[in-house]
């Protein structure tokens, strides 16, 4: 049994990281969230009373917390994926992307190096530090048979992938510079229950279920290659536990779909599972609207997954058309969770799209 701390695990995938650890393994698990807008504890309450299970609201660049989180809960390993996300919000306001993703991740990796050092020779040895990462760092791919590799060249497009690039270099700084045993994870596009309504997915279940316009950058075309949050986390889980140190594993879904395929999709299904419609909504489709493109939108993303399949022997479970469909479902199905988020301190955010 071992003692895993996971950063930002009150987002939408450091929750279903938590879920899995306290469901499926034996792990105690340290949940260390600010509780942004992005954090939810309502994601994590069928896990929260466990004995496993502790809290820590914490900000990761606060130094002196994460010191004092570090020497009362005595990690063996640090799960890193506290991270500010959204590349709209990026683009609004970029600061806020710099100081938690670049200055947030170098105090982590700094408490980190001081606790590792002063740890018993065992617990140093077996001691990793998994920084978690994203796709985007890569820029887009040209070809539409080029796959992202482990030793593609980073060529970020927006605030935020620029922002968990400079992270990525840290993290491998800090292993080669100071010896710290770290390992990457850089994943595709994730979805599934429990995201916060500003990404692509659930702002066009939630939009469609209320009748309002599906909003769809340019005419849609981006290729994004989608990754069950599940099968995700279960990866994550896998690369914490036995990746090898200093290695980087991508992480992706192998199914690469156009933005407007997926809407139509969601649309599709929800004809199906929710067919009493708002009044003056004849087809779901109908409400689809294509609004001006975003600055430096990045047209194709997908990831080449092979090496985490034949070294980790980690393949996803769900397919694109299995997970959606348990998205939509989840989501028809758990609309006291989704009015909680849109409502009180999140009426008047500015909902983005993906």
């Amino acid at each position: 049994m071992k003692t895993i701390l996971v950063t930002g695990g009150a987002g939408f995938i450091g929750s279903a990281v938590v879920r899995h650890l306290i469901n499926d393994t034996d792990q105690t698990v340290i949940n260390v969230d600010k509780l942004t807008y992005a954090g939810n504890l309502e994601s994590l309450t069928s896990i929260s009373d466990n004995e496993r299970y502790h809290f820590e609201q914490v900000d990761i660049c606060d130094a002196n917390e994460i010191a004092r989180v570090f020497k009362q809960h005595q990690p063996d390993i640090i799960m890193h994926l506290a991270a500010e996300s959204h590349v709209d919000r990026s683009i609004d306001g970029p600061g806020e992307f710099i100081q938690t993703n670049i200055v947030g991740t170098y105090n982590l990796l700094e408490q980190a190096r001081t606790y590792w050092t002063q740890l018993a020779a065992d617990k140093k040895a077996g001691f990793r530090f998994h920084h978690i990462s994203t796709d985007e760092v890569y820029g887009d791919l040209e070809g539409t048979d080029d796959l992202f590799t482990e030793t593609t060249p980073y060529a970020p497009s927006s605030p935020y992938s620029a922002s968990k690039a400079s992270s990525d270099h840290l993290v491998r700084a800090w292993n080669r510079t100071f010896g710290l045993p770290t390992v990457i994870t850089n994943c595709s596009n994730n979805y599934g229950p429990f995201h916060f309504p500003e990404k692509l997915i659930p702002l066009v279940i939630l939009n469609a279920l209320q009748g309002k316009p599906l909003p769809v950058y340019g005419k849609g075309n981006q290729i994004r290659d989608w990754l069950f949050v599940e099968d995700h986390a279960r990866a994550l889980v896998v690369v914490a536990t036995q990746g090898e140190v200093a290695e980087t594993y991508n992480i992706g879904g192998h199914n690469e779909k156009q933005n407007i395929e997926v809407v139509k999709t969601i649309c599709h299904l929800l004809e199906e599972l929710a067919p009493n419609k708002p009044a003056g909504v004849n087809q779901y489709q109908d409400l689809i609207t294509f609004v001006t493109d975003r600055a430096g939108h990045d047209v194709r993303y997908a990831i080449d997954a092979s090496k985490i399949a034949k070294e980790l022997n980690w393949t996803p479970l769900e397919t694109f058309e299995s997970g959606i469909k348990k998205t939509v479902q989840w989501y028809l199905d758990n609309q006291d969770w989704c009015k909680n988020v849109q409502d009180g301190s999140y009426q008047g955010e500015r909902i983005g799209l993906v």
